[in-house]
């Protein structure tokens, strides 16, 4: 439109705008006040040497960020990922939380087993992969230090791979 305004007149319009700061902790704090306390997991794909891919699904502790376990499947499904969180947890001990990401893979019967063990599930925003960050991180070093230099055979060899 060709107006020209000065940086303070836009400031003084804004700040009336949001006159209330949003509640609670934010995310950060969040995640270093409960981070002893907090499970993540995501999926990691990877091609093997005839090019079918293979997932392989992981589990992190963020406050040790140790892998707390790890599965490999050709064709992953609600009821496989919600047994691995149970191979995850054998004697009914979770964390306290779950941070999953909204794919259908999850399913409300792993929120279901999740809750089993008394850990509640926190789903990541939708396109804010910084939300599961430390799941991130491991998946750029596996695929940086490990899955760049090695023509992977099948699942088993996956999961010797990711195991060490």
């Amino acid at each position: 439109l060709g107006i020209r305004l000065a940086k303070r007149t836009i400031q003084r319009y804004m700040h009336s705008l949001r006159r209330h700061p949003p509640r609670g902790q934010t995310w950060s704090t969040f995640l270093s006040n409960h981070r002893h306390q907090t499970w993540a997991c995501d999926f990691l794909q990877v091609s093997t040497y005839g090019s079918r891919p293979i997932f392989a699904f992981f589990i992190i502790e963020l406050g040790s960020r140790r892998l707390v376990h790890v599965a490999v499947t050709r064709e992953p499904s609600s009821a496989w990922v919600t047994q691995q969180l149970r191979n995850a947890t054998p004697f009914g001990v979770g964390p306290r939380f779950v941070i999953r990401d909204r794919d259908d893979k999850y399913g409300p019967e792993f929120d279901r087993a999740a809750t089993g063990v008394g850990a509640r599930v926190l789903k990541t925003p939708v396109r804010a992969p910084r939300a599961n960050a430390v799941c991130e991180v491991f998946w750029e070093v596996c695929d940086e230090s490990r899955l760049d230099h090695i023509l992977v055979l099948g699942e088993r060899h996956l999961l010797t791979v990711l195991a060490e």
